[in-house]
């Protein structure tokens, strides 16, 4: 009898573990599948805005939280969209530094990734002053404007969190560039917020990482 009541407590320590693991990984699979907050988009590049475009050719601005985990992935598609348009599209990538946070604080990893990739200017967006005049708030935003400073394109560039590869948003992006012409609709961008609170509320603007 002993030996039947043991059986029953293990087969049934067994079901409770295996239940809280397929509840774990179907947790994971969610969160890396949820996008962030999307922006919208400015549909022409603005005679105010904080950054300057190249002439001559295709504009992307991506935005990116300097300690967010997702956006290495951002980043490695970037490299890849940069190789395959090669001279047809400058890239800067904002890194968020709030306002009260010591020199260098955004300096982490991602930006010195960010800027060995060919054709990437990389820079700091000072308190997120750019990236309120652009709508982002989520890191690895990303938009492409066109020689004559309309919007390409809008949206991420990854398939979900933290995970490259082959992707519709980054598809989307190069399809753009190599035709020239607007992208159907904004593609899913996933990472973490720019900023802790309701998006786009300046009110909230703080770091989402310390």
């Amino acid at each position: 009898m002993q030996t039947r009541s043991d059986s029953r407590i293990i087969i049934c320590m067994a079901s409770i573990w295996l239940g809280l693991s397929v509840l774990g990984f179907l947790l994971l699979v969610d969160y890396d599948t949820t996008p962030g907050a999307g922006a919208r988009a400015p549909r022409h590049w603005a005679s105010t805005a904080l950054i300057e475009p190249l002439a001559g050719k295709c504009t992307l601005v991506m935005f990116a939280h300097p300690h967010c985990p997702c956006t290495r992935a951002s980043i490695a598609e970037l490299s890849v969209l940069m190789t395959r348009c090669q001279d047809k599209v400058h890239a800067i990538v904002l890194f968020l530094k709030p306002g009260g946070f010591p020199p260098g604080w955004e300096k982490t990893d991602l930006w010195y990734e960010a800027s060995r990739i060919p054709g990437v200017t990389v820079t700091t967006d000072e308190d997120g002053a750019a990236s309120r005049q652009f709508a982002a708030v989520t890191s690895g935003q990303t938009f492409v404007y066109s020689t004559a400073g309309s919007l390409l394109f809008s949206g991420g560039i990854t398939a979900s969190r933290g995970h490259a590869g082959d992707n519709e948003g980054l598809e989307t992006a190069v399809a753009a560039i190599a035709a020239g012409t607007p992208a159907p609709g904004p593609a899913l961008v996933f990472g973490c917020p720019l900023i802790a609170g309701k998006s786009g509320s300046e009110a909230a603007w703080r770091p989402a990482f310390k």
